[in-house]
């Protein structure tokens, strides 16, 4: 008899079983919306998959009377502006900071306790002193992007180049590599492969930032008509907005994965079907 620990589902299983939680959650909203509705037609917090789909249509077809713009691409294309240059800026950051803290001990003793103490500041705490020095344009947004994510991706990488086995270093300096080599040379060509796996990690965290930031203060945005419409209960309106962030956040995943793929595929020569 097999253990359930050793079952294995094949690759169609896996799509089938990763389906299933959405299909019962689908159908949990739906039951209480038709509840909800039954007792009161003109209820708005649990609103019908159709007047949902119908919405959504109507904000990616129509232009607004006052801008003539499409409102749903216009959120679409100012939120991904600033998510793509914000975390475009950390990964960069965090590649450069983490490699020369990963591999000079010396810069390592200097710069460790800072990023240390940069991550556990909450950025949101600091979002107020942004809008000051920024003003309410994009620079503050991104920053807050910048912020939130680069000590992770700084801590992330830091730590794999201290995991990599010594004796590369030591071969590397064997046969006269000098320190900015060794780095160039040895330790760039492990850490980019996994600066792409810990932005996949932080993209979740950047998207946090980008709504809230959005909320408070924006003219567009998906966070910014989130916030706009939920005076009005506007949940019709709210809930696809929420799926199309997710969608969007899961293609951006995607994205990453498959030029990790691409331009890796060594570091990934171990994970099979699951890479």
């Amino acid at each position: 008899m097999k253990r359930l620990i050793n079952l294995t589902p094949s690759r169609g299983g896996r799509w089938l079983l990763g389906l299933l939680p959405f299909l019962l959650l689908a159908m949990l909203y739906i039951s209480l919306s038709n509840a909800r509705l039954a007792e009161n037609p003109n209820d708005r917090l649990l609103p019908t998959p159709a007047n949902m789909a119908s919405t959504f249509y109507h904000l990616a077809t129509a232009e607004n009377a006052r801008t003539g713009q499409i409102v749903l691409w216009a959120d679409t294309f100012a939120s991904l502006e600033r998510i793509v240059i914000g975390v475009g800026i950390s990964a960069f950051i965090g590649l450069i900071i983490g490699i020369v803290s990963g591999g000079l001990p010396i810069l390592r003793a200097k710069l460790s306790p800072l990023v240390t103490v940069a991550s556990l500041i909450p950025p949101m705490a600091i979002l107020p002193i942004l809008f000051i020095a920024f003003g309410t344009g994009e620079a503050a947004k991104i920053a807050l992007i910048v912020i939130g994510v680069t000590p992770f991706l700084i801590r992330d990488l830091q730590g794999h180049a201290l995991r990599l086995p010594d004796e590369q270093l030591i071969k590397a300096q064997t046969l006269g590599a000098s320190s900015w080599q060794v780095l160039l040379r040895v330790l760039l060509p492990q850490l980019t492969p996994r600066l792409l796996n810990a932005t996949r990690l932080a993209l979740g965290t950047a998207w946090l930032f980008l709504i809230a930031a959005e909320a408070i203060a924006a003219q567009e945005g998906l966070g910014y008509r989130i916030f706009l419409v939920r005076r009005y209960l506007s949940m019709d309106i709210i809930l696809p907005y929420v799926a199309w962030i997710t969608l969007l956040a899961f293609l951006l995943d995607q994205l990453l994965a498959w030029v990790s793929r691409l331009a890796f595929p060594w570091y990934h020569s171990g994970e099979g079907d699951n890479a």
